[in-house]
């Protein structure tokens, strides 16, 4: 074994390497372990030009091994004063000027924003002309004399303003380690992932290629090699900080419900509101998916796939951490590792985690894609994830701090009432095992989507665990604003209206709320009129000439004359509270589970109206986020409250008779 030195930035030494390739380059000198490309084959003079600008003999090495901001020297001929050089990676850009310029070569600086990893298109551009010269790998190197150690196949270093940072997880997936005193680390990796990923610590970030945090980097040696990838942090102070949770949101450019253009026209529009609106006050805002932000049955149909996503992701004004859903595999592989390899490929890891201020969060993927019969899965956190997730946790020692886990499936199934006691169960297969993992944390939040509606589950069996199902941002698919259809008011499967939720963390401290898309913040329940919901085809389906309408409108098809008053609280957990008051009289309000009236008529009424068989998938879904109360007569006015867990407080003053509509609220 070598012996062990420390380095600082100030001790690295700068040599200039000739590639062979038609390529000179300034860098750090590499170790053994960071190996040249071996050299191309001589091209064709003219193989760079594009019919408009002719450069002769240049070629780009398949990587390039370097330090930030160093000098780049391109053999080639035909180079001119003012020429420019352009870095493209996906939708970054980067474009630097020609330092110096001989009949054989051009001299540039590095873009300093490159980010190591990533391989980048390089073109040359001279006013409207230009010619792309290849593509390469650019590794950025902080210090390049970090000595091998037996067995280890990645080494690197976290470093933030030209200093090594100490303490900071750094992972493959499968291994976990810490970075030492001077910010080095080591891994024993087999490389299975392909990638490696650092924990971001708190009060820290990371670069970003478009709006997706820059946390890993590429890993494209055989695995034997010794790979070096080092990681630029930037001091912030993110201990007060926003996170917008965007669940489910199917993209798929389908032609009849228009889904992308919804997506743009509202959630888009809203949720960057609301973004603006925090970061206005000074805060740190972020944004993570609950998976399913594609729809994998439409890939090659429409065009539209996990690529396309990125494009609308990248709209959103904030940088969007990712988490994969059952509809993000790669419907052409059968079993889970290939199927995932596409998202893996296009976004990064399946699995990780960061830090946010005093917030460790957890982003897993709990689908075991089989895809044996027609896109199977189980729910399921297979025994590497569980194994790493282990190593993960293994690595905070304060564990009262907040634990934020998030992933596609739920943990729990929608709960039900028995004897007014709410009832559930556990969702995925291996629940238990997943809850011991995190034994000793005492405030551990579960974000997950999957379901399209909106459900809080709080067990006394785990005290410390609570889940947060949250409704989709496509809410039924994107059906209920068909552009065709009478609906028009976006609504998820239990009533919930389609939207994201809010989590404001400062320090330990953690609110949460849900908020609909295009509605405003304090908009937290929808009541009911019950004797103005009588559902008959003849008002909301004229058309339809079926015999399964009861089945559709269930308790709603009979005229209903009890002077009761129907509550959707769709945000609701035990801590909430809900008074009634009618004539200054308490009501009595009673948790029932039920079908949401509304969803009803704007979504399987309409199917039916065009004589179509509602999806089963997407129908209304009983809630147990539903109350009643009785009223003394149809005409009386009650006075609504609704108090959320945090004591922020909404309130409806219900004049009766009230109207049911498409677009009561």
């Amino acid at each position: 074994m070598k012996k062990s030195r420390h380095y600082t930035r100030r001790t690295f030494i700068q040599n200039s390497f000739i590639t062979g390739l038609g390529l000179t380059f300034s860098l750090y000198s590499c170790s053994k372990s960071s190996p040249q490309p071996d050299p191309q084959p001589t091209p064709d003079p003219d193989r760079n030009v594009d019919g408009k600008l002719a450069i002769m003999g240049a070629v780009i090495p398949a990587r390039i091994d370097t330090n930030k901001g160093a000098d780049l020297v391109i053999q080639g001929r035909g180079f001119a004063e003012g020429d420019q050089i352009i870095f493209e990676y996906l939708t970054n850009r980067h474009t630097v000027d020609a330092k110096a310029v001989t009949d054989n070569n051009m001299t540039i600086a590095l873009p300093e924003a490159l980010i190591s990893g990533n391989t980048y298109r390089v073109t040359v551009k001279r006013g409207a002309q230009s010619s792309i010269l290849g593509s390469t790998v650019i590794n950025i190197y902080f210090n390049a004399h970090i000595p091998d150690k037996e067995g280890m196949t990645i080494k690197g270093s976290v470093y933030a303003a030209g200093v090594g940072l100490p303490n900071v997880v750094v992972s493959d997936g499968f291994e976990v380690t810490k970075t030492d005193e001077n910010g080095i680390y080591y891994l024993p990796s087999a490389k299975k992932g392909k990638y490696v990923f650092v924990s971001i610590p708190g009060n820290y970030e990371v670069a970003t290629t478009g709006k997706a945090p820059q946390f890993f980097q590429r890993l494209n040696q055989a695995a034997n090699v010794v790979e070096t990838r080092d990681f630029e942090l930037t001091a912030v102070n993110n201990d007060k900080h926003v996170l917008m949770v965007l669940g489910d949101m199917h993209l798929a450019n389908r032609s009849n419900t228009r889904d992308v253009d919804q997506f743009q026209q509202g959630l888009l529009k809203d949720v960057n509101q609301t973004i603006d609106a925090y970061k206005n006050t000074g805060t740190k805002v972020y944004a993570l998916t609950l998976g399913d932000m594609t729809w994998e049955t439409y890939w090659d149909d429409f065009g539209f796939g996990l690529p396309q996503y990125l494009t609308e992701m990248n709209k959103i004004n904030t940088m969007v951490f990712n988490t994969m859903g059952n509809h993000d595999n790669d419907p052409n592989f059968v079993a889970d590792w290939g199927a995932e390899d596409r998202f893996r490929d296009v976004i990064g890891p399946t699995y990780y985690s960061f830090n946010i201020g005093k917030v460790h969060y957890v982003v897993l993927d709990n689908i075991e894609y089989l895809n044996t019969n027609n896109r199977n899965y189980n729910a399921k956190v297979v025994a590497d994830q569980i194994a790493w997730l282990k190593k993960d946790l293994a690595t905070i020692s304060d564990k009262n701090a907040p634990l934020v886990i998030s992933m596609h499936i739920q943990l729990h199934s929608n709960p039900g009432l028995s004897g007014g006691n709410e009832t559930t169960g556990y969702r995925l297969s291996n629940a238990q095992e997943f809850v011991d993992t995190l034994t000793g944390f005492t405030k551990v939040h579960v974000l997950t989507g999957h379901t399209h509606i909106n459900y809080n589950i709080e067990r006394d069996a785990t005290p410390a665990i609570m889940e947060h199902n949250t409704a989709a941002v496509c809410a039924t698919w994107w059906w209920t604003g068909h552009p065709s259809y009478a609906a028009q008011n976006h609504i998820c499967k239990d009533g919930t209206p389609g939207g994201y939720a809010i989590w404001e963390m400062d320090g330990s401290d953690l609110k949460w709320t849900y908020k609909g898309i295009g509605h405003p913040a304090d908009y937290q329940f929808r009541a009911y009129d019950l004797n103005k919901c009588h559902i008959t085809k003849e008002i909301f389906a004229p058309n339809y000439t079926g015999s399964a309408w009861n089945t559709y409108a269930a308790e709603y098809a009979a005229e209903n004359a009890n002077n009761e008053v129907l509550i959707n609280v769709w945000n609701y957990d035990k801590n909430w509270q809900i008074e009634v008051t009618e004539n200054g009289q308490t009501l009595a309000v009673t948790r029932v589970s039920v079908l949401d009236p509304l969803h009803i008529v704007s979504y399987s009424a309409q199917r039916l109206n065009v004589n179509a068989v509602p999806t089963a998938d997407f129908v209304t879904t009983k809630s147990a986020h539903m109350f009643k109360v009785k009223a003394s007569s149809p005409m009386s006015t009650l006075e609504i409250k609704v108090t959320d867990r945090f004591g922020r407080l909404y309130r409806e003053t219900m004049v009766r008779p009230k109207a049911f509509g498409y677009q009561m609220t």
